[in-house]
């Protein structure tokens, strides 16, 4: 069927979307979820190098660019992205889908009853600050009963095994693996706490999950995280990649649950009214009706 516009999602269909561009005559538009310069902290190799390059060439190509934050925003400006040609629109959520309640029969699966349960979901990389989570979470010990689950896969996986022994918290660290998404919400709906440590994040949809469902959360502040959590009222943020930070920061949620509970109600509301992907899609309308117009 007839098309109107090209819609490139990062480098890897650059090629692909810049030739479709010049052999029709539409415009393109792209969304640059990360760059290779972020993600790295620099360029420091011939793959990364030509992936800088391809995202440079797919900014410079298209008529808007789409980036999920204000951070995002800066990060494309770096690789010769026009500001008045770039729209911020946020990652989001069916917040409907995260109205799950597990039971205590779930919630065992992965903790006793007089564990504090706390949760990290995502992939198993450097980038993630899983192995500061750790060291973290040895210092939290201290003061409570608790369980770490980790659900996802990634290189890492074995170090953090590695990790956990060497702390001599080995029986206190689950890693769960990968799971579906209906057990993922319902882990959601058990746990404590969900932290998100990252080193780099331009966005942080786990966050949104994670208040979408109602669970207290303890981010990094970088990237988009936070501007999606402002600390004490519908989260709280740390300092990354460092363990004391984090530790702190659970603690602080752990320590009141009256207080974690505000802030997860005031969490959930926001989710609702700024990550919902129907405002998310008419934001995206808009990029397109400006473009074709």
């Amino acid at each position: 069927e007839p098309f109107d516009i090209i819609h490139a999602h990062d480098w890897v269909v650059a090629e692909s979307a810049i030739g479709l561009k010049h052999l029709t005559r539409l415009a393109l538009i792209a969304t640059i979820h990360a760059t290779e310069k972020g993600r790295r902290g620099g360029i420091y190799s011939q793959l990364s190098a030509h992936i800088d390059q391809e995202e440079r060439w797919l900014v410079r190509e298209a008529w808007n660019v789409i980036v999920c934050s204000g951070s995002m925003l800066d990060q494309v400006r770096d690789i010769g992205a026009l500001s008045n040609n770039v729209a911020v629109i946020p990652n989001g959520v069916w917040p409907s889908q995260y109205e799950v309640k597990a039971g205590l029969d779930f919630r065992r699966k992965y903790a006793s009853d007089d564990e504090k349960l706390v949760l990290f979901v995502g992939r198993l990389v450097h980038e993630k600050g899983l192995l500061e989570l750790i060291k973290a979470f040895s210092y939290l010990l201290s003061s409570f009963n608790a369980k770490l689950v980790i659900v996802g896969e990634g290189y890492l996986k074995e170090d953090l095994y590695d990790e956990a022994r060497r702390l001599g918290i080995y029986d206190r660290v689950y890693l769960a693996g990968f799971v579906d998404d209906s057990t993922k919400r319902a882990l959601y709906s058990v746990a404590d706490v969900l932290v998100v440590p990252s080193l780099y994040e331009p966005f942080g949809i786990v966050a949104l999950e994670g208040m979408a469902a109602g669970l207290p959360v303890v981010v990094s502040s970088v990237g988009g995280l936070k501007e999606i959590v402002e600390h004490g009222r519908n989260g709280v943020t740390v300092y990354p990649g460092d363990p004391s930070s984090i530790a702190w920061g659970l603690a602080y949620v752990l320590s009141d649950a009256n207080r974690a509970k505000a802030m997860a109600r005031v969490a959930k509301q926001d989710v609702k009214e700024k990550y919902s992907w129907d405002r998310i899609a008419g934001q995206t309308i808009s990029v397109y009706t400006a473009v074709l117009s």
